[in-house]
């Protein structure tokens, strides 16, 4: 005979078409429910974990982690470099110049934020060197005036490798015809793509080349250091700041990206706990299914025991079979899941170019990504399992309190 005998009646409790339709519908409809909730789950925590890699890996690895400035310019910045070098949790530094301005070519304008960088250093703290479509930074040489622009910059400026461009500074210079801004002819010698904002609103020149259009000696503003762990960066910079003179003063990426991070982990915090109740509503569909089909088989229950069947057999008999709900609606939810976290950028990205509809303007990447986390399936996959099965102790518990005599008395 099929051992153990709980199991087998529970397996043919599920399988079996029931004279009540509705229960059978409460239960379909906890199954699908169930499906639908951990399948949601882990498709938007996917999303969710995808902006977050994004944000760190490409906002942040083009922005500096993390600047070590001084009010006056720098022109030893290597001895600078090479002291904060010594800390354990900086992995790289580079000099860097900042000034902010205006590119104009072919009757068109647009905003920048242009860096001065030397090349050899600027590869062991950004990733622009992984995103050059065109052309290098190795290009950028001092004298030269040459440039390195986004990709989007470029587009809508309609330039390409080796055309010139004019940059425009903010800082006027008397002139006989008035106060007139400055400007420079510069030459495309490179274009990169991030696929975020930064494709937009950044540029790199020559450092020496920085300082010369500030009418500054050559050297640096201050130096950016990439850290082992940008969690760390505050801290980090605070460190070694209090070790130099005054006059130096630190930022970090907190102070610019620091309120989009922490929107994100509060957004994936709240959206999880508002789709984690689609699996608690699924989880309370098996209940009440469960306790139907309790009542309907009263007149079972009472035969089984009649015949020898124990209240720990009756018990069994019914968590059997809402387990049985659970682990078809988790599976089947985990399998969705793992399937739209997986194509769903693809998906959206098809979308939004067939039909023009420009979805992620608003953010700082122009796509939507997704990145699949096994530990959260695990997590999701392990959390549904659990009160699945905790859904099923009650009216188990219910079944087996079930007497045969009063069970019996009307049939």
């Amino acid at each position: 005979m099929f051992k153990p005998i709980s199991l087998y009646i529970g397996l043919r409790y599920t399988r079996a078409r029931r004279s009540n339709h509705f229960i059978s519908f409460i239960a379909l409809v906890s199954m699908i429910g169930l499906t639908l909730g951990v399948a949601v789950l882990i498709t938007v925590l996917s999303v969710m974990n995808g902006f977050d890699r994004e944000l760190k890996n490409r906002v942040l690895g083009m922005i500096p982690q993390a600047t070590v400035s001084s009010t006056q310019i720098l022109t030893n910045w290597p001895e600078l470099a090479k002291k904060v070098q010594q800390h354990e949790h900086v992995k790289g530094v580079a000099p860097f110049t900042q000034l902010q301005g205006m590119l104009t070519a072919q009757g068109q304008v647009a905003g920048i934020m242009v860096t001065g960088i030397e090349p050899e250093y600027e590869k062991k703290v950004s990733i622009i060197q992984n995103h050059m479509v065109a052309g290098s930074i190795d290009s950028l040489k001092k004298g030269e005036f040459g440039i390195v622009l986004g990709k989007q910059m470029t587009d809508s400026l309609g330039l390409g490798l080796n055309d010139n461009i004019t940059l425009v500074l903010p800082e006027a210079t008397p002139s006989p015809a008035g106060v007139v801004p400055r400007f420079k002819r510069f030459k495309i010698v490179g274009i990169f793509s991030i696929g975020a904002e930064v494709d937009s609103m950044m540029g790199y020149i020559a450092l020496n080349d920085a300082s010369t259009l500030l009418r500054l000696p050559d050297g640096a503003q201050g130096v950016r250091l990439k850290l082992d762990d940008i969690f760390l960066a505050p801290e980090v910079a605070d460190d070694i700041v209090k070790d130099l003179p005054n006059n130096f003063y630190a930022s970090n990426w907190t102070y610019t990206h620091g309120n989009l991070f922490s929107a994100i982990q509060m957004e994936k915090a709240m959206v999880s706990l508002l789709l984690f109740l689609i699996v608690l509503v699924a989880v309370f569909n098996i209940v009440s299914s469960l306790v139907m089909v309790v009542t309907d088989k009263k007149s079972d229950i009472a035969i089984l025991r009649t015949l020898g069947a124990s209240p720990a057999t009756i018990t069994r008999i019914f968590m059997v079979q809402g387990t049985i709900i659970g682990v078809i609606g988790t599976v089947s939810g985990a399998i969705l899941g793992i399937i739209f976290a997986s194509s769903i950028s693809n998906v959206i990205g098809w979308l939004n170019t067939a039909f023009g509809w420009n979805l992620f303007d608003a953010y700082f990447i122009n796509y939507l990504p997704s990145y699949l986390r096994w530990q959260d399936v695990v997590v999701i996959v392990s959390l549904s399992l659990v009160l699945s099965f905790l859904a099923t102790i009650y009216p188990a518990l219910r079944a087996a309190k079930t007497q045969p005599a009063e069970a019996l008395r009307y049939e």
